[in-house]
C-alpha cells in the first residue's frame, strides 16, 4: 500500500496505531480529534475510557468478515497491530480477535451500568 501525498514519515507507529505526529497530521488535514488508545487496566478506567475502548474493540474485531490478521509472510497486519496501541495482545487468529471484541462488549455494558447508576442518582437529589 502506498502512502498518500499528505502522509508524513513517522505518522504510523510501527507497533500499531498512530504516533502523536500522526494524530496531529490528521487534525490539521481533516480536522480529526483523534486520541491515543486507552491502555489502562479496567479498574483504573473512567467511564469515558471504558466507552472509547469498548467501542473500538467491538468496531474493529467484531466485524464480519474480519480483515486479515497476518500477511503472506506471517507478520501481523496494521489491522492486527492496532490492538497493541490499545494495550491488547496482537491477535493472530480469528478466535483471539473475537475475544478482544467480547471484552469490548463487556466494557460497553459496564459503561452503560455506570452511566445508568450515575444518571439515576442525579435525578434523586
Amino acid at each position: 500500500m502506498s502512502k498518500t501525498s499528505t502522509e508524513k514519515p513517522g505518522a504510523k507507529d510501527p507497533e500499531g496505531g498512530l504516533t502523536a505526529a500522526g494524530r496531529k497530521m490528521f487534525r490539521s488535514r481533516d480536522g480529526a480529534t483523534l486520541k491515543p488508545g486507552v491502555k489502562k487496566a479496567i479498574r483504573d478506567m473512567t467511564p469515558e475510557e471504558m466507552r472509547r475502548k469498548g467501542s473500538w474493540a467491538t468496531r474493529f474485531y467484531g466485524r464480519d468478515p474480519l480483515p486479515a490478521l497476518v500477511d503472506e509472510k506471517g507478520k501481523p497486519t496494521r489491522f492486527a497491530l492496532s490492538a497493541h496501541a490499545w494495550g491488547e495482545p496482537v491477535p493472530k487468529t480469528e478466535a483471539a480477535a473475537r475475544r478482544i471484541a467480547e471484552k469490548g462488549r463487556r466494557l460497553l455494558e459496564r459503561y452503560r451500568k455506570l452511566k445508568a447508576r450515575d444518571d439515576g442518582s442525579a435525578t434523586r437529589h
